[in-house]
């Protein structure tokens, strides 16, 4: 069976029941800024009643709830003193979690895709799994799943009206706040899988381990870690060593729990955290052990990043299963490698992990979707890319058009992000908000009260200018970046590069002109100039004054094949598949 996936200010309200290219690139656009926005930006529509999700997101979006773990980081025990507080208010007790026979994972990168592939798995022996993730790409509910499919309206609606009517009922002047966000979505998820009867829960961490509000589970079967980068300094600290040791935090102690390869220092923190923690840690072996012998593995997931994250998955449903039908393993500090299964189980070819290295053809329109947003998970998706694009059917006549579409959210080093995304040889880089719509009333999932759009533009025109300047020191120096030519007004193609491009030689626009769009709507209908069925032709209203525009429509609409890259958000992702794939909407 596969696995589907589809990836504010507080204030208080009365609880209620449910309810129903130039020569040069011409650069960015040169008007003032307040300018650029006032063109760019639409005109609000009002919003309609609340209803469960827009009553949820009147507790915080997730840019909010990481704002409250800076201030409260100092005391990370009077966080999760106040997540048991909620807990408790709910119905619930912390030793109930234990019944849900939970695989706790955190990690930097691949920790979502880790945690599909041990539910996949599984699931595939016939047991009732839930699966805890987040964020979620098209519709809140994706984030709480039970057998792999995101949890029904009804249910979503049953258990968020119970659990919000239980906190508002136990208000008094000691208690008087709701849960945030992401805290209240966690709480709901231990309602569901309880009452829903799993027989295991496989809970992600949001951000961290020590301080996230997941913490409270206090008796998991098996924990793990995939793949230590660089994210959410401002919270977790600057240096690999620092995001180890809070990792680190979701070690029990007798709990065994596993990592993958990872750098000497931080893996050396880990090891520090498991002995702390009485914690028996152990180091996956390579997913190549698996193979000797055998023929090479299937995986749902593409991209050879996706090896260490299936390694993971593989350690900790094996863990699981011998946990639960033999007791627990012996437990010791150290940190020990564990000899290969000799045979593997079945789930991993079955799992589908929407947004992550994903890949839709829309006739001449190729969409590649990937949610990287770390300069370590953007150069695995820049591999991913070039080998996609290469397996791909070349036209006979060579006319085909890359497009980058990218946006950055948080304190990440876009200037960063974005040169590792300049060999890819784009010839246009495409950047919008992560709003579907230029007004996103209508569309609760999609909402978030602590991003205005006027702040998200005014980032995406920086990132127009980070992508123009790059590519202005580039020429010259990339010999495969040949000095632009002007003729006749028009982008003219570019002599043959060569055989070490990203695709076969082939006459390409002279240079890679940046264009913003005030959502994603009008950016992927300029992007696809209706030739993607599932998108409306742009329209007059939504012209673009950049010069480049109308020249690239022009090729765009005329080309055989065209190539596009969104990636450098999950929540870009997310608003783009909710466009190109109506029926994860339903």
């Amino acid at each position: 069976m596969g696995l589907r996936f589809r990836a504010g200010r507080q204030r208080h309200l009365p609880s209620r029941p449910p309810s129903a290219a130039a020569s040069r690139s011409p650069g960015p656009c040169r008007l003032p800024r307040a300018t650029c926005l006032r063109f760019l930006l639409g005109s609000p529509r009002k919003a309609p009643c609340p209803d469960a999700i827009r009553m949820l997101n009147t507790l915080q979006t997730n840019a909010s709830y990481l704002e409250q773990v800076k201030r409260e980081r100092g005391d990370p025990q009077a966080q999760l003193e106040a997540m048991q507080g909620f807990l408790e208010r709910s119905g619930l007790k912390v030793e109930d979690l234990d019944r849900l026979n939970i695989i706790h994972v955190t990690g930097t990168k691949g920790k979502g895709s880790a945690c599909a592939f041990t539910e996949c798995i599984l699931r595939s022996y016939g047991l009732k799994t839930g699966f805890y993730s987040s964020p979620h790409l098209v519709q809140v509910r994706e984030r709480i799943r039970i057998n792999g499919q995101p949890i029904s309206k009804d249910l979503f609606n049953k258990y968020f009206w119970l659990v919000y009517n239980r906190l508002e009922e136990t208000k008094d002047p000691v208690h008087a706040s709701m849960p945030a966000y992401f805290r209240f979505l966690t709480i709901m998820a231990f309602h569901v899988f309880l009452q829903e009867k799993v027989d295991l829960a496989v809970v992600e961490v949001g951000i961290g381990g020590t301080y996230d509000c997941t913490n409270i589970i206090r008796a998991p079967v098996v924990c793990g870690v995939s793949s230590l980068g660089i994210d959410h300094t401002s919270i977790l600290g600057d240096t690999m060593e620092k995001i180890a040791w809070q990792k680190g935090g979701i070690f029990k102690p007798g709990v065994p729990a596993f990592t993958v390869a990872q750098p000497e220092r931080p893996l050396e923190v880990l090891r520090e955290r498991a002995q702390e923690r009485k914690c028996p840690l152990y180091l996956c072996p390579e997913l190549d052990d698996f193979e000797e012998g055998c023929r090479a593995l299937e995986l749902g997931l593409a991209g050879a990043h996706q090896r260490s994250n299936a390694a993971l998955a593989l350690q900790l449903a094996r863990m699981w299963l011998q946990r639960r039908a033999r007791g627990e393993a012996s437990a010791s500090g150290a940190c020990m490698r564990v000899p290969a299964m000799p045979c593997v189980p079945p789930g991993l070819r079955d799992t589908e992990w929407l947004g992550r290295t994903q890949v839709l053809s829309h006739g001449p329109v190729t969409w590649y979707l990937d949610g990287a947003h770390t300069t370590s998970s953007i150069q695995a998706c820049v591999r991913w890319f070039r080998q996609a694009a290469l397996n791909q059917d070349k036209p006979h006549d060579g006319s085909e058009v890359r497009v980058l579409l990218f946006n950055a959210t948080g304190d990440r080093d876009t200037a960063a992000l974005l040169k590792l995304l300049v060999p890819c040889h784009f010839d246009y880089a495409v950047f919008c908000p992560n709003f579907t719509e230029v007004s996103v009333a209508n569309n609760a999932d999609q909402q978030n009260f602590n991003v205005t759009l006027e702040n998200a533009l005014t980032r995406c025109l920086e990132n127009q200018r980070t992508w123009t300047t790059l590519l202005e020191e580039r020429v010259g120096q990339d010999p495969w970046l040949p000095s632009p030519l002007w003729v006749g007004g028009l982008l003219q193609p570019a002599p043959t590069r060569g055989s070490l491009l990203l695709v076969p030689p082939a006459p390409r626009p002279l240079n890679s002109p940046a264009l913003v769009f005030p959502c994603l709507a009008q950016a992927l209908q300029w992007v696809a100039q209706g030739r993607d069925p599932h998108l409306a032709a742009p329209t007059a209203s939504g012209a673009h004054p950049h010069p480049a525009a109308s020249s690239g429509a022009v090729l765009l609409r005329e080309a055989a094949v065209v190539r596009v890259l969104v990636t450098g958000s999950l929540h870009l992702v997310g608003g783009a598949l909710r466009l190109l794939d109506p029926a994860l909407s339903q």
